[in-house]
């Protein structure tokens, strides 16, 4: 799941005028707040447990089943343009009530969604559901919209880049183990008992509401330092005058869309007969891979954007290389291990060939995408599994390269180009049910992936032409 990249640069230089010790105190504040990325990349990735556990509960086609996404990512749209439009005519929210109040509003509102499962399962609507994931979905907005700046201004504004970075990889470890314990408590103990409802959810989603009022509560007592930026939002939407950021309002859209798509359907595709012919309980390991791969990439990405000289940056990557496959080993077998490594060292090799030129990677690492996309499509058996696997990787530093890109020249305008960006997640609500309707016409779900291949298409031409500034 994506996490959103700085709203503004120049907000984080004003805020450099205080010395380094008083940075240092900003360890505690900063490990709070990025406990917040864990949670909402944990929930977001439960979306991929939901879609095929309805999707048999309530009998639907798959592209009803993704409308799980469009109820999730549309919230993304919604609550995000609303913020821009209160932000345009009466001035930034955040900037009234505090990074840290906005912040306890987004867990309490995550926490009100994460309820509503309870009352959605006891009355067996799929409808209520879905708003339930509405609710869910307009809190982390706000969550995303408070806390990625705040990481962004909690330290030196030449290391923001890094910090975020490091908090997406966090989010990404959520993401990463949510399809295993999601994947036990709403499958597994549901197959051991036999019970085919929507039950099986009550309780993992009661413990997650449980989880962010605690959190809220943390946040609440917690000294966290309070900090105002100095960008003013004009009156009037003057960013989109700039065609770079235009262009990456699309990218993000299309990102988002490709990489949720490919999330949410990964499942169902694995249990195909040419694939693997896995059950869902089976099948949820393998999206883990895909989750993780996002993970340790950002790692990457944190370790790439940090101010280590180049040998140290390569010692660095080496050691978490190390890390993933010693895990890997002891939680799985030596031959996937092996996989995992070697798919490491493609997207180490691709990475070089960028020379960590922030365009040149979003473009080259959308081509792989591609090429991956193109075996998934047309191999079978496990080479078909781990090219679509692989993805994960290569999508890890994508978002915030790509957001980084589209706001660059904005100047004063770059908080009402954020906001804009934000916006272009709700690629998250749309792409995936087209997937799904392509899918359920064709009847062919591995062909399907045409789609988000679409997407990375147009990522690559953005990578490479599309994120020129040009002077307005």
């Amino acid at each position: 799941m994506p996490s959103i990249t700085p709203i503004t640069t120049e907000e984080a230089v004003s805020q450099s005028k205080e010395t380094p010790r008083d940075y240092k105190n900003y360890t505690s504040p900063l490990i709070v707040v990025t406990l917040l990325f864990f949670m909402w990349g944990f929930i977001t990735c439960m979306n991929d447990i939901l879609i095929p556990k309805l999707q048999e509960v309530f009998t639907l086609q798959l592209w009803q089943a993704m409308l799980i996404q469009t109820a999730f990512f549309g919230a993304y749209f919604i609550v995000s343009f609303f913020y821009f439009m209160l932000s345009i005519t009466k001035g930034d929210p955040i900037q009234k009530i505090g990074y840290k109040n906005g912040i306890i509003i987004g867990l309490i509102v995550a926490a009100l969604g994460c309820t509503l499962f309870y009352p959605a399962a006891e009355f067996h609507s799929y409808g209520l559901f879905l708003m339930a994931l509405f609710v869910l979905a307009s809190g982390i907005t706000v969550l995303q919209i408070t806390a990625n700046p705040y990481v962004a201004i909690l330290g030196p504004p030449e290391t923001s880049s890094s910090r975020m970075n490091l908090s997406q990889a966090l989010n990404s470890f959520g993401t990463t183990i949510a399809p295993i314990i999601g994947g036990y408590l709403i499958f597994d103990q549901v197959a051991s008992a036999q019970i085919d409802t929507a039950d099986s959810v009550k309780l993992p989603y009661l413990g997650l509401a449980a989880l962010l009022l605690l959190l809220a509560l943390l946040i609440k007592v917690a000294r966290l330092p309070r900090l105002e930026g100095s960008g003013k939002i004009e009156t009037g939407a003057v960013a989109v005058k700039h065609p770079h950021l235009v262009l990456g309002i699309i990218c993000i859209f299309m990102y988002v869309g490709g990489e949720v798509s490919i999330g949410s359907a990964l499942i169902n595709y694995i249990k195909l007969p040419q694939i693997t012919g896995l059950s869902e309980s089976e099948a949820k390991h393998y999206l883990a891979f895909y989750w993780g791969g996002a993970m340790i990439g950002r790692f990457f990405g944190a370790v790439a954007l940090s101010t280590l000289k180049r040998a140290g940056k390569f010692a660095v990557m080496a050691l978490i290389a190390v890390v993933t496959f010693v895990t890997v080993y002891a939680l799985y077998d030596l031959n996937q291990a092996l996989i995992i490594l070697g798919l490491i060292a493609l997207n180490v090799v691709v990475l070089m060939l960028a020379r960590f030129i922030p365009n040149r990677t979003v473009g080259l690492f959308a081509m792989a995408v591609i090429a991956l996309l193109l075996i998934g499509v047309l191999a079978e058996g496990s080479l078909a599994m781990w090219a679509i696997i692989a993805i994960g990787l290569f999508n890890s530093i994508m978002f915030p390269t790509i957001f980084d890109l589209a706001i660059k020249g904005l100047g004063r305008h770059t908080s009402q180009g954020s906001s804009l960006l934000v916006m272009a997640i709700v690629g998250g609500a749309i792409v995936p049910p087209l997937q799904g309707l392509f899918a359920d016409v064709t009847g062919d779900l591995q062909l399907s992936f045409i789609i988000p291949m679409i997407c990375y298409a147009y990522i690559v031409y953005y990578g490479f032409v599309g994120y020129r500034v040009k002077e307005v």
